[in-house]
């Protein structure tokens, strides 16, 4: 009765633990245009104190803070208002057995396991605290805190965050082309690409569905650049490119035709001719198929040069490198070496110090095979190719990261710490054991990411999680940057 007589739009905020002054489900039947608020994780509008006291310590830390002041909390306050009216990412549905929040009556808070929380709320309350006057080491550079704080987040965040912030640093923005302009989730990871100023999307598709498609996800149609393939006047001049790059591989002028509408030859010929700097497709279809036309048109630079899979795993602030998780299928001792290259100098540029095992069933020839008799072979091509790298085998995997083991039981190896990259001895081995490691530990995995490629391309695993497209994006835009100052310097 008391609520049934309450002003227009009332809010009621029914914080008492367990029990609530008012079920929810009353209060919305009394009043159907309430606002109400728990405290509890089992009904809209959870009020939970994890969405500011840690975040208000952590800014007021950072700034050596004399006090907490009323300024500072209020900062909070409206930190989580507008964090509340973003778009709420994939992680977070999944958090509540993907459930989509939207901004309204039933989504006023953001969600207590939001990770973004951190990302909004220190920086304000830091802020807050240096304009009245309470801190005692001001931050000059919002933006590598905000950097400096996504680290606290995981250890992909380790991996990403300087690609993002490289990203973010070049002059212009890179394009990145996406065939698969209508679909959802790349729509997402296109929201998130540009919010975090990582590039330009290009997206491929008819134009009334993408259009349809980027309203519906609150994605900015200035922030991207939209291409009907079929209308392009583009198709004509790369329908020719690709019959001259193919001619010699069975690929006639008419066929030439019909597969340059295709929308990921269509982008990989934005690529190669250059109206592109990079793509990345394959969210909706299977990855060899999705593959294939970036090694016909993009990669390898050379006829017989190594292309190669790359999967980051991160796993209790740990980081590891599996290859090939993606390309090849039984490689030769020989493409052992060159995966092995590929896969060291990329390591360094991500600032690891690469220690490398080449797997196997085996241990040092304990067990005679056509497979460890390859593997020892790549091993001794490395040796003497590349004095100075760290990097040993045929070993099994519990060998290849453990210390006592190999300080212990094998001595000779030049690899005498656990190590951070692991050569698998073809992609089966390599994809099954990044995908199990993920599903069954937890293990957070960027990638594969492909090497060797001639110009910048990248194949999600179909079905991925947003934060994989916004993360193969990074590294997309990372190669191109990479290749431009290659380039550069001869």
């Amino acid at each position: 009765e008391m609520v049934a007589k309450m002003g227009d739009k009332p809010i009621i905020f029914a914080l008492a633990n367990p029990e609530p002054e008012i079920r929810p489900e009353l209060a919305r039947q009394a009043r159907p245009d309430a606002i109400i608020a728990t405290g509890r994780t089992d009904y809209p509008n959870q009020v939970n104190n994890v969405l500011g006291f840690p975040f208000i310590f952590r800014g007021a830390l950072d700034v050596r803070a004399r006090e907490i002041n009323e300024e500072m909390k209020k900062a909070a306050v409206m930190a989580l208002r507008e964090l509340a009216k973003e778009e709420v990412p994939e992680i977070v549905s999944q958090a509540y057995g993907d459930e989509v929040f939207h901004f309204g009556r039933d989504y006023l808070i953001p969600k207590p396991f939001d990770p973004r929380a951190l990302l909004w709320v220190a920086p304000a309350v830091a802020k807050a605290a240096m304009d009245s006057g309470v801190a005692r080491k001001p931050i000059a550079d919002f933006e590598r805190y905000h950097d400096n704080l996504k680290q606290l987040l995981g250890s992909e965040h380790e991996v990403t965050g300087p690609l993002i912030a490289k990203a973010r640093r070049s002059a212009t923005l890179k394009r990145i082309v996406f065939p698969e302009g209508e679909n959802e989730k790349v729509l997402e990871a296109c929201r998130e690409i540009i919010d975090e100023g990582i590039a330009h999307p290009i997206l491929l598709g008819p134009e009334e569905s993408v259009l349809k498609q980027m309203a519906r996800m609150d994605v900015d149609p200035a922030k991207v650049t939209l291409i009907d393939p079929a209308l392009s006047p583009r198709l004509r001049p790369y329908a020719r490119a690709l019959h001259k790059l193919r001619e010699r591989k069975g690929i006639t002028a008419v066929m030439a035709q019909k597969w340059a509408i295709r929308r990921n030859y269509f982008a990989a010929m934005m690529v190669h001719t250059g109206d592109a700097d990079g793509v990345v497709t394959g969210y909706s279809r299977p990855y060899a198929e999705s593959i294939r036309s970036m090694l016909q048109i993009l990669g390898p630079k050379h006829p017989g040069a190594m292309v190669c899979g790359m999967t980051m795993i991160t796993f209790k602030n740990q980081k590891f490198v599996f290859a090939d998780t993606a390309v090849n299928v039984d490689p030769s001792a020989e493409q052992l070496v060159g995966i092995t290259e590929l896969v060291a100098d990329r390591v360094r540029s991500l600032d690891m110090d690469p220690k490398i095992a080449l797997l196997c069933f085996s241990n040092f020839g304990s067990a005679p095979h056509f497979i460890s008799d390859k593997i020892q072979r790549a091993v001794s091509i490395l040796h003497q190719k590349h004095p100075e790298l760290i990097v040993d085998g045929e070993m099994q995997a519990d060998v290849a990261l453990s210390e006592r083991f190999l300080k212990l039981t094998y001595p000779f190896s030049r690899l005498q710490e656990p190590a951070n990259v692991l050569i698998f001895p073809g992609i089966n081995s390599g994809s099954i054991a990044a995908s199990l490691l993920s599903q069954l530990s937890g293990a957070n995995t960027i990638g594969p990411v492909l090497l060797g490629m001639d110009k910048p391309a990248n194949v999600l695993r179909m079905g991925c999680s947003v934060r994989d497209i916004v993360n193969l994006a990074a590294f997309t835009v990372a190669e191109s940057l990479r290749l431009e100052t290659a380039d550069a310097h001869g």
